[in-house]
């Protein structure tokens, strides 16, 4: 999975890295040259005291140079570039699959894909940038050996040999590499997911007294990141401990060698001081196939990590059919079986407020999440048709289109209070917004802040109180204009005058054919306000009347609603 995740990043990047890893090569070929030229100077300059030998010498030490600094700076330029490329365009995969509308079956929290978007993305896409050094490490090997075979033909040999004996020896420890590698990123996801989650809870568990519950668990959280981070960083060190003791030998073992052949006269001074300056250079190209050895394997288990991101199936299948015209009744639920519910029967028509107190909370989040869509076709039996259309066959935009679903959780996003009320409607003029925010009795939040519907929300709309940002996400619902508006528990955080003033104003505005309202709640001003009130309770509809029949009927209801 990871493997052709990096398969395909190379493909896509193989002209620029084509490019980019001819000027490496190049830029190795130049710096193993190096000591070669250093060695002619000697012998054919220096030895010799030939002053324009030596002022040649030094022209072609200054275009060597040149070469090798110039295809450093672009190679290394296009191929970075292609990494960070790549980086991006999973970035943007990531954020596309997680914001389909479909859903995603990866089982990760919001705070992990964050983690996977942040920080997974850019260390797969570091296989690139590993494979050009690897490719240009090769050619220094290579160029350093030929060198040698021509000074002395068992010095090339020894490093023909001895190179690959190394780095197979290395790979070995790739694959634990991996798995530690992956172990740490896993906790890290899920450190940062639980992070996520205790920010957007802070006041929740500060109401309740149990930020220093939450603070402990985030904390043994951390250990366990931190665990996996040292063992990965031990096994690192290894590594690298490793390759710089094996590269420490292989120096050793030839600057002896070409030692011993000068004192026997088997070669001269230059070839002397290029065998040693070549015996230093091949200490970099090793160390650095080591360490693009060990910067694949982390990119594979990041890769991995963004793999089961993008390979993860849709959670919803939507069919292909268009919206039907507006039928008598919007929506129809029969015996629908999914969660808690257990054969549910429900209609809900034009002109309709449907008010729906649910006893046990379980019934409402699985009824919200049938009618939002969310549920896959085969984790529910029974059928929901919209507008006479079996929902599964709609298209998932249209079914959407027709029933927008907001739910209790309050999400708000920084920019102007017009951006996040326009979010979801067709039009962003006064009017509709102005509408919508007298419909959600919310006209305070326009009249305390100079900039009135310009005004700035910062993140999750913080600087708003929290009635406030409650009546802020049911203007933004009421404006969407959706043919069937499902609301739950719209006016929790707001006092019994307000709750009246939006009932009144709700029905008012959502009360008339073709609409249809369902709201989802125990607050009595609601439920009076609503035409018809239907009571769930073990998964099925147990009672149905006005707000004002159940309460003189039901005392269970009564019980339930009464405050």
């Amino acid at each position: 999975m990871s493997g052709g995740l990096l398969q395909q990043a190379l493909r896509r990047q193989r002209g620029r890295l084509a490019a980019g890893v001819a000027l490496l090569c190049l830029h190795q070929a130049a710096e193993a040259m190096v000591p070669v030229a250093i060695g002619v100077v000697i012998d054919r300059a220096v030895a010799t005291s030939d002053t324009g030998a030596l002022l040649y010498s030094l022209a072609g030490l200054v275009v060597l140079f040149t070469v090798l600094a110039m295809a450093w700076r672009f190679g290394a330029q296009i191929s970075f570039g292609a990494a960070e490329r790549e980086a991006h365009i999973a970035r943007v995969g990531i954020a596309r699959h997680a914001l389909d509308p479909r859903g995603q079956r990866t089982g990760l929290r919001d705070g992990e894909l964050l983690s996977i978007a942040a920080s997974d993305a850019d260390r797969s896409m570091e296989a690139i940038r590993a494979a050009s050094i690897a490719a240009a490490a090769c050619t220094a090997l290579s160029v350093s050996a030929v060198a040698l075979l021509v000074v002395n033909l068992p010095l090339g040999i020894g490093v023909l040999a001895g190179v690959p004996l190394v780095l197979l020896g290395l790979q070995r420890l790739a694959p634990l590499l991996t798995r530690r590698a992956d172990a740490q990123q896993e906790a890290l996801a899920a450190t940062t997911a639980m992070a996520v989650d205790l920010v957007a809870g802070l006041r929740v568990l500060r109401g309740i007294g149990a930020q220093h519950h939450a603070a402990g668990r985030y904390a043994g959280a951390s250990r366990r990141a931190l665990s996996d981070t040292l063992r990965a960083a031990n096994t690192k060190g290894l590594y690298l401990g490793l390759t710089t003791a094996v590269n420490g030998l292989l120096l050793a073992a030839n600057t002896g060698v070409a030692g011993w052949l000068a004192l026997r006269g088997e070669i001269t001074v230059g070839e002397l001081v290029a065998v040693v300056g070549l015996a230093q250079f091949i200490a970099e190209p090793v160390q650095t196939l080591g360490w693009c050895l060990q910067e694949w394997a982390t990119s594979r288990a990041s890769a991995g990590r963004v793999s089961r991101v993008l390979d993860a199936a849709p959670a919803v299948q939507p069919g292909e059919a268009a919206a039907a015209p507006p039928a008598a009744l919007r929506l129809v639920l029969d015996e629908i079986g999914y969660g808690t519910l257990a054969g549910l029967d429900l209609t809900v028509a034009a002109g309709e407020v449907l008010g729906v107190l649910a006893y046990d909370p379980r019934d409402a989040e699985a009824l919200l999440a049938v009618l939002a869509g969310t549920v896959p076709r085969e984790e529910y039996r029974g059928r929901i048709r919209i507008d006479d259309v079996p929902a599964e066959t709609l298209r998932l935009a249209e079914s959407r289109g027709v029933v927008l679903v907001e739910r209790h959780d309050v999400t708000l996003f920084e920019g102007t209070l017009r951006g996040n009320l326009a979010a979801g409607s067709a039009s962003d003029d006064d009017e509709t917004l102005l509408a919508a925010v007298r419909v959600a009795a919310a006209e305070d939040v326009l009249e305390t802040h100079p900039d009135g519907l310009d005004q700035v929300l910062v993140e999750r709309g913080a600087n708003l109180s929290g009635g406030q940002r409650q009546r802020v996400a049911l203007a933004r619902a009421v404006a969407a204009a959706a043919p069937v508006l499902v609301l739950h528990d719209p006016t929790t955080a707001v006092d019994a005058v307000t709750e009246a003033l939006i009932a009144e104003r709700l029905t008012a505005t959502r009360g008339r054919a073709p609409l249809a309202t369902v709201v989802v709640t125990s607050s009595p001003a609601l439920l009076r306000a609503a035409g018809r009130v239907v009571v769930l309770d073990g998964g099925r509809v147990t009672a149905e009347g006005t707000h004002e029949q159940l309460v003189a009927a039901d005392p269970h209801y009564r019980e339930a609603v009464l405050r």
